[in-house]
C-alpha cells in the first residue's frame, strides 16, 4: 500500500523541529532576538548577519516557515497565471536556508536543477542539512556568491529573490534585479509587508516591465501601479503555524500567525492574469461583502456585493485577502 507522502510544509516544519532539539532555548531566543534587531537595521551588503551554526539554527526555526508560506503564496499566484508551465530550472538568490527551494517544491512537483545562492556559508551548510528531509531537494546545489554588482548569474527558467532586498544598498538592488532579469526567463521577488517593503518591490517591477517581462501577479495588469506613493502600500498576507520558538520569543499563545508580504511575479512568458485581485481583506456585513479590488483598468475599486448577486454573493463571502475576482469558475 503506497502511503501519501506529507505536505511540504510539515516535512519542513518537522525538520527545523529537528534542528533545535540541540540548541539550548535561552540561546535560540537570544540568538533571535539580536538578529531581529540587526535585520530591523542597515546592513552592509559584505557581512553576513548568519554568522555561525547557532545563530542559522535559531533564525531558520524562526523564519523559514513564514518565509516558505510568503513565497508558496507568491509562487501560486504565479502558477496560476501560467498554467501548465513548470520551471525547468531555478535559481533562488540570496536564499539563506532554502525557503524558497522548499516552496517551488510545494509549488511544482518533480525534481529539476536548483542552486541556491548566498553569501553566508552557514546558511548554506544548514540548508543542505535540512533538504535532506525532502526527496525533491537532495540534489540542490548550495553556492556561496555575494549578492550585489558583482553577481553573475547562469540563465534559469525561474529566479527567486525573497527578503533580500532590505539587506542591501539601492546600487545593490538595481543590479539584482538587472542580473535576475537578464538571466532569468521568469522572476519572483518577495519583501516584507511594509511600505518600505513594498517600494522595494515596485521600484524592482518597475525594472522588470521595463525590461520586456510581463506581471503575471499580484497585479491583473503590467501599467503603473494605482497606488498614489505615500498613501498606502500593496500587501498580502500568509497564514503561518507558530513553532514552540515563535511562542518562546513572541510570547503569545496563538497556534498561529500571519506573515505580511509584498511581491511581484513576472515572466516574459505569455500571462493570464486575473480579472481583478483583492487586495484587502473583505469586510462582510450583514447581507453584504465589500471587497476592494486593484481591477485591470489601473484603478483601485471598492465593489459591493449583495444577496441578490446569489452566487456571485457566496463566492464573495469566501474570497480571502488576495484570491482573484471574480473567482475561476469550477471546471476552470
Amino acid at each position: 500500500m503506497n502511503v501519501p507522502a506529507p505536505p511540504v510544509s510539515d516535512t519542513l516544519r518537522a525538520a527545523l523541529g529537528d534542528l533545535l532539539d540541540g540548541l539550548p532555548p535561552r540561546q535560540a531566543t537570544q540568538a533571535v532576538e539580536r538578529l531581529i534587531a540587526n535585520y530591523r537595521g542597515s546592513t552592509p551588503t559584505d557581512a553576513p548577519i548568519l554568522r555561525d551554526r547557532a545563530d542559522v539554527v535559531a533564525y531558520a526555526a524562526y523564519r523559514m516557515p513564514a518565509t516558505f508560506e510568503a513565497v508558496r503564496s507568491a509562487l501560486t499566484a504565479f502558477a496560476a497565471a501560467v498554467p501548465g508551465w513548470t520551471p525547468g530550472d531555478h535559481v533562488d538568490v540570496g536564499g539563506g536556508t532554502g525557503a524558497a527551494t522548499w516552496a517551488a517544491a510545494a509549488t511544482w512537483t518533480g525534481t529539476r536543477p536548483v542552486t541556491v545562492l548566498d553569501w553566508a556559508e552557514p546558511a548554506l551548510a544548514l540548508g543542505r542539512e535540512i533538504a535532506a528531509a525532502n526527496p525533491d531537494l537532495r540534489d540542490v546545489r548550495w553556492q556561496r556568491a555575494r549578492i550585489g554588482t558583482a553577481l553573475a548569474l547562469e540563465s534559469t527558467d525561474l529566479a527567486t529573490v525573497s527578503y533580500v532586498l532590505n539587506e542591501l544598498t539601492a546600487p545593490d538592488r538595481a543590479a539584482l534585479v538587472d542580473a535576475v532579469a537578464t538571466a532569468a526567463g521568469s522572476v519572483v521577488i518577495v519583501e516584507p509587508g511594509t511600505p518600505d517593503g513594498y517600494a522595494r518591490v515596485i521600484e524592482a517591477r518597475d525594472r522588470l516591465v521595463a525590461d520586456g517581462f510581463h506581471v503575471a501577479a499580484p497585479c491583473p495588469h503590467s501599467a503603473a501601479c494605482p497606488i498614489v506613493p505615500g498613501t498606502d502600500w500593496c500587501h498580502f498576507s500568509a497564514r503561518v503555524s507558530r513553532s514552540s520558538l515563535h511562542r518562546q520569543v513572541k510570547g503569545g499563545s496563538l497556534a498561529y500567525e500571519d506573515e505580511k508580504f509584498s511581491y511581484v511575479a513576472a515572466t516574459r512568458l505569455p500571462v493570464a492574469p486575473v480579472p481583478a485581485r483583492v487586495v484587502r481583506r473583505p469586510q462582510i456585513r450583514k447581507g453584504q461583502v465589500l471587497l476592494d479590488l486593484c481591477e485591470p483598468d489601473e484603478r483601485l475599486d471598492r465593489r459591493t456585493v449583495t444577496k441578490r448577486h446569489g452566487d456571485l454573493y457566496r463566492a464573495a463571502r469566501d474570497a480571502t485577502w488576495g484570491d482573484a475576482w471574480p473567482p475561476p469558475a469550477p471546471d476552470a
